[in-house]
């Protein structure tokens, strides 16, 4: 109403008359469904909006307005715009109208752009009746009727099963799919010092807005849009027999749209509020994605005070019931929460949709795990303190951490990350490569060692060390000759076998004995000039299609045909010395016969302690 009587009160005024003008001047105007694209017009810029006439002249005819609020934004000159159509560019988004406005000058098309950001800085922040009423709410938080009142006069505050054709809180208008363009300030051509200055000064909330919400390569409307796209979704968890997907798309977009968080939380209170039938299997959806929210994002200032006034209240409204057991869990999350850096999998979402913790598998050195139950907000140090106590650590001198591991590589995970988003990774990584090989992992292992001599011979932690020592060997960490390593892997079959048979299963090579070692032995077998042939396999000596023609195609197949016999003769060889490899490390361990577990450890380890670097 006051932006419609704004514009009604400016048509009467003539451009003879307009008070408190900034800029004016003439610019292009794009304009659709014309085979003209722009046109010229004459701008005019006052403090309330940005009109623009039929000419320059008094009396000129008024052919539009823009009204400018705290809500309107404006994206700045684009240097990849003006390589293609030889103009500078300024877009204006306001409620109801987009003006795309083109200049031959870049200053220019600078000195508006401020111009009109510098109006929208000075107007006063857009409350919607929502805000207007939380604040209500807030103030009149201990007056119970008074907050009845409240919510019966106003149906925007209730449950509804019609649509929703505007977002509660206000957001900028203008699409997602301009938002990158204002990182290209810096890059997309050298500003004027002046103008340059002033744009930063007064755009730089603009700006970090826009940056936050760049995600037009997902198909995102406008923030506004997907607001009321969401509250759709929302309504859809009604009738859905799968939630799941519904909730793990809500909770993506409030992943990848920040200001939209804050939406998501006032239309779940709003839609789980004066409810028809609250203690429906479909009414409960609302709850069970309230509950999914609040353990992923934690809502502003404003919003969780009004979030935490709601499930007060409906506990008192619902002794004893799934609605109070929600309200209850929900309240214990918002004091844990910290932002996720992934969406829950789908497995978090079904415990949490049941109030329950997740299962959690997590390895130790040797064949060993445990499973622990974890919730969406156990770090990695909690875990790692629940391991030790479980085996039997607390006292150790050493320290120890959660890694994520796979069969080649391995990272010890910060003390604070979150379990359950390293959790939701692994899905992500395995589904998309299913080999046993590439499957990530859980383990608790040694850190640092301390004290490697007080180590029990009889304790887990002995175990742990040599396990560990074993994979540095595999690795190829531990320096050592080669005797001493097939000592080692004859040591580490005497601990896994037991003494030596002709028709136990023995484990692959790779697992007893560092492979580069054995492509070393391979390649000082080798000539100097087949190992010189050998490392020039990669190196391309022409460009691709320098020699185009059948000289070049007779020389490609014969060079190809070269490699594939180096190749085959190479494996050939890795094969041969494997295979002389494994048989002395099988004669080492025929030596072994009669050592124990106990004893093939401590030799192992006593060998491994002649590295200066070991503990």
């Amino acid at each position: 109403e006051e932006m419609k009587s704004l514009v009604l009160e400016k048509n009467k005024v003539g451009l003879d008359e307009e008070p408190e003008l900034l800029v004016k001047g003439w610019l292009l105007l794009e304009v659709r469904g014309n085979w003209i694209k722009q046109r010229r017009y004459w701008f005019v810029l006052s403090q309330d909006s940005l009109d623009y006439y039929s000419g320059s002249e008094k009396g000129a005819r008024r052919l539009g307005t823009l009204v400018l609020t705290s809500l309107c934004s404006v994206i700045w000159p684009d240097k990849q715009k003006y390589k293609e159509t030889g103009f500078w560019n300024i877009t204006v988004f306001g409620r109801k109208h987009c003006y795309r406005l083109y200049t031959r000058h870049f200053n220019e098309a600078v000195h508006w752009a401020c111009a009109i950001q510098k109006i929208i800085d000075t107007k006063a922040p857009v409350d919607t009746p929502t805000q207007l009423l939380i604040r209500d709410i807030e103030e009149n938080k201990f007056h119970p009727e008074v907050v009845e009142h409240i919510y019966q006069h106003n149906p925007i505050l209730k449950y509804t099963q019609g649509p929703l054709y505007a977002p509660l809180l206000p957001f900028p208008y203008g699409s997602l799919e301009h938002t990158c363009k204002c990182s290209t300030l810096t890059s997309s051509g050298r500003w004027a010092d002046a103008d340059y200055d002033e744009m930063t000064a007064h755009t730089h909330a603009a700006l970090v807005f826009h940056l936050c919400v760049d995600h037009s390569g997902k198909g995102y409307g406008s923030v506004r849009e997907e607001a009321v796209k969401l509250f759709n979704c929302l309504q859809q968890l009604e009738s859905s027999r799968e939630p799941v997907p519904i909730i793990q798309g809500v909770l993506q977009t409030c992943l990848d749209l920040r200001p939209l968080r804050d939406e998501v939380y006032c239309q779940l209170v709003k839609q789980t509020s004066h409810t028809p039938a609250p203690y429906t299997a479909a009414h409960l959806r609302y709850w069970q994605l309230l509950t999914c929210m609040s353990c992923t994002f934690l809502p502003g200032p404003s919003v969780l005070k009004y979030l935490r006034f709601h499930l007060k209240r409906v506990q008192s409204q619902n002794p004893e019931s799934e609605m109070d057991n929600y309200a209850s869990f929900i309240n214990e999350a918002l004091d844990k929460t910290k932002c996720r850096e992934c969406v829950p999998c789908w497995e978090e979402i079904q415990t949490l949709m049941n109030r329950e913790k997740m299962p959690c598998t997590v390895h130790y050195p040797g064949p060993g795990s445990c499973q622990l139950y974890i919730s969406s907000h156990t770090t990695a140090n909690e875990v790692a303190r629940r391991m030790q106590e479980k085996l039997g650590l607390q006292e150790s001198k050493n320290t120890f951490a959660l890694y994520k591991q796979n069969s080649v590589w391995e990272q010890p995970l910060a003390g604070g990350a979150l379990i359950a988003d390293v959790l939701t990774r692994f899905v992500n990584l395995n589904s998309k490569d299913s080999e046993a090989k590439s499957q990530w992992k859980l383990c608790f292992k040694l850190y640092c060692l301390l004290d490697t001599e007080s180590i029990s011979v009889d304790s887990i932690e002995y175990l742990f060390l040599f396990e560990q020592c074993h994979e540095m060997v595999v690795r190829g960490q531990l320096p050592a000759c080669e005797e001493d390593l097939q000592t080692l892997a004859a040591l580490r079959l005497q601990f896994l076998m037991g003494d030596f048979s002709t028709h136990a299963p023995c484990p692959p090579l790779d697992e007893l004995f560092p492979n580069h070692m054995l492509e070393a032995r391979v390649l000082v077998s080798l000539s100097p000039c087949q190992v010189a042939a050998q490392g020039c396999h990669s190196t391309q000596r022409f460009a691709p299609g320098l020699l185009a023609g059948a000289l070049w195609s007779h020389t490609a197949t014969a060079a190809h045909k070269q490699k594939m016999k180096q190749d085959i003769h190479l494996r050939s060889r890795l094969k041969e010395e494997a295979a002389a490899v494994m048989g002395s490390i099988l004669e080492r361990w025929r030596g072994l016969a009669g050592y124990g577990c106990r004893d093939s450890i401590a030799a192992y380890l006593t060998i491994a302690r002649q590295w200066s670097g070991f503990g």
